[in-house]
């Protein structure tokens, strides 16, 4: 009998998909169809801001065709937390002018084809990278301003062609090469394969996010070329629309184009989706790296939440820290007026390996207005590289940490194993000084080698530009950081650094 691979699952499902009477819309009186905008809006925004749970994510979608007009997604931890947020719903005044043509229900998963290790001695055994990989999956985001396609999928059991019939590692070698080809496609899509075997119709429900709906057509579309899809692929009907804030719904339901531009504020609040999505995408028992099971597709990526933010205390935190290094003279971070953040993540990998995997990725990220950089830098005398990405948004930088994570040999990321990990500086450096910087960070390294509270610092060489280099601080806190930048050796080397840079040193927050 062909084993059945071991699953994990994370959070529940539910695609509600709604049909608005437009003649019943339309006969309303005024202040009624306001009521239900006003107790939609209010429904929805809650739930956006997951008011009903601890955990999850919501978002609204405008359906294109005739199946539905919104799509209302969520992903709850538990399958109860689904069933109150689609009842609460039917309460506001909006609902009374709806129909539920479809819905689907499902469970994130992931499954044996993603590592053995992982299964047979837990998350701490396996590699940073793959552990992110994981996180992701089972907990997904929703990127905001982004086009959406949802499809259920089976895998076919007909006479000539029966997945399963086959044996686990015919099946894990099928997916290995179906991921390699949606690889392509890191950083344009962004996917959240869910299991429904037991809870709904087909076996699987697949949710595609992209910025260019013609990303989302060629990557199904060649798919349907690879084995995995072409032999054992069977699909249920496919759904295409576009997610906009709650504040838009009066427009959408006035037949304007959403999202408006007067909302663009809103969206951003809750994220940038433009350079927030990619990665890589599967169906079916989840797998790594393109096996995500016994799915035909692979797609999009992850993101993940990490250290600093731009919202609630983190930004405050972030403003306290900018002022005060601006107070010291020391350039914050403000290309064109605007916060840049980093995500750095150190890999044990051969640099040259490294460097033509990033490669793809900063390819496909150029795509997206808020991308600055993403380059590898080598440390001067550790054994490990650095993938630094720069982006203008905090939610930017978390995605892209998300598809970076899959780079080979990564083993942590800036910030993780300390209490202050947002210090990142950046320096052009003349190129006739370049070896009297080095020899500069020498003598500041041991300096700060004696202060309380330092945990480690790096110097790092970009391997594309040996005068951009960077340099990353972990601190216990924020305290012995900022005691750091207030001693007169740092303002001494600050004063010295005016002579020997070509441009100003930037420092980032730490994504």
């Amino acid at each position: 009998m062909p084993q059945a691979p071991q699953t994990e699952e994370g959070w529940y499902a539910l695609h509600d998909f709604r049909s608005i009477d437009w003649d019943a819309w339309r006969d309303a009186p005024r202040r009624r169809r306001e009521r239900a905008i006003d107790e939609a809006v209010d429904y929805l925004q809650s739930h956006e801001a997951v008011e009903d749970a601890d955990e999850g994510a919501s978002a609204v979608f405008s359906i294109v065709g005739h199946k539905a007009d919104l799509l209302v997604l969520h992903f709850r931890p538990t399958l109860d937390a689904l069933s109150t947020a689609e009842r609460r719903f039917e309460r506001t005044a909006l609902a009374g002018f709806t129909d539920q043509p479809t819905s689907y229900v499902s469970v994130t998963e992931v499954s044996g084809y993603v590592s053995d290790e992982y299964f047979e001695e837990g998350a701490d055994a396996v590699d940073e990278g793959l552990r992110r990989y994981i996180e992701g999956k089972m907990k997904p985001d929703i990127p905001d301003d982004e086009y959406v396609s949802f499809y259920p999928m089976s895998k076919r059991r007909g006479e000539q062609y029966n997945w399963y019939d086959l044996s686990f590692e015919e099946r894990a070698e099928l997916m290995a090469g179906h991921g390699d080809v949606g690889r392509k496609y890191a950083g344009k899509i962004k996917q959240v394969i869910a299991s429904s075997v037991g809870f709904d119709d087909y076996e699987w429900g697949v949710t595609l996010f992209g910025s260019d709906p013609t990303d989302i057509k060629d990557i199904v579309y060649e798919m349907r070329f690879d084995e995995a899809s072409s032999r054992y692929g069977e699909f249920g009907q496919f759904y295409v629309g576009r997610r906009f804030p709650p504040a838009d719904l009066g427009a959408y339901l006035d037949g304007e184009s959403v999202p408006t531009n007067e909302h663009e504020d809103a969206r951003h609040h809750h994220g940038d989706a433009h350079g927030e999505s990619g990665g890589h995408h599967g169906h079916g028992e989840s797998g790594h790296h393109g096996d995500d099971g016994d799915g035909s597709h692979h797609h999009g990526g992850d993101s993940h939440h990490g250290s600093g933010g731009d919202d609630g205390g983190d930004a405050d935190e972030s403003e306290t820290i900018r002022g005060e290094l601006t107070d010291l003279n020391i350039y914050a971070g403000q290309p064109h007026g605007e916060d840049v953040y980093a995500t750095v993540l150190y890999s044990e990998a051969d640099t040259g390996e490294l460097f033509d995997e990033v490669e793809g990725l900063r390819g496909n990220f150029e795509h997206y207005g808020t991308h600055v950089k993403t380059a590898v830098y080598e440390a001067n005398e550790r054994g490990r590289s650095a993938v630094v990405s720069i982006w203008e948004t905090q939610s930017a930088a978390e995605t892209a940490a998300g598809f970076l994570s899959e780079l080979p040999g990564i083993v942590s990321r800036a910030g993780e194993e300390s209490g202050f990990g947002t210090m990142g500086m950046f320096y052009t450096v003349k190129s006739d000084y370049r070896e009297e910087f080095v020899d500069k960070f020498d003598t500041v390294g041991g300096l700060l080698g004696e202060m309380d509270g330092h945990q480690e610092t790096d110097l790092m060489v970009n391997v594309d530009d040996e005068d951009d280099m960077f340099i990353a601080s972990q601190w216990r806190s924020k305290e012995d950081a900022m005691g750091f930048f207030r001693s007169d050796e740092f303002r001494e080397t600050v004063q010295w650094g005016r002579d020997v840079l070509a441009d100003r040193p930037r420092h980032v927050f730490l994504a």
